[in-house]
């Protein structure tokens, strides 16, 4: 059936349920996982009126981010080994979380994606988007999305 599944996770409640269908998956197909968190790079404004902010604090707020990510998917991989399934951990960097998640699994030869969606209408997804609806519609990957 399925030999190696990405699951994306947030670290939302939503993303929860991503994570447990697949691992519930990967446990009865014997597939491996990857689990990814993306992680954005830190805004940097040029706008007149911005605040600059110190490169040596960008770098700290950034490796905190990387950190907790890193904390996120190694909880998974923990969950996963409690289930007898294989995790493998990944952080990507990337303000693309979509074109992430898509890059991630083809490096990784993944497929199938798992992933959430907060399931946004009407002028909230066209205001922040749909990275759920991007990963549908751009990649040839089979992807399973939760609600």
């Amino acid at each position: 059936m399925y030999k190696r599944i990405l699951v994306a996770t947030d670290g939302s409640a939503l993303s929860d349920k991503a994570v447990e269908a697949g691992l519930s998956l990967a446990g009865l197909s014997g597939a491996t996982v990857v689990a990814l968190k993306v992680v954005p790079r830190y805004p940097r404004s040029y706008f007149e009126g911005g605040m600059p902010v110190d490169m040596v604090d960008v770098k700290r707020i950034e490796q905190q981010w990387g950190d907790a990510a890193q904390a996120l998917v190694d909880k998974v991989k923990a969950q996963g080994s409690a289930e007898g399934v294989t995790v493998k951990a990944v952080v990507a960097k990337s303000d693309l979380v979509a074109e992430a998640v898509i890059s991630a699994a083809k490096k990784h030869k993944c497929d199938l994606i798992v992933m959430a969606s907060h399931g946004r209408k009407g002028i909230k997804r066209l205001l922040l988007g749909s990275e759920t609806q991007h990963v549908l519609t751009h990649s040839h990957i089979p992807v399973l999305v939760l609600r």
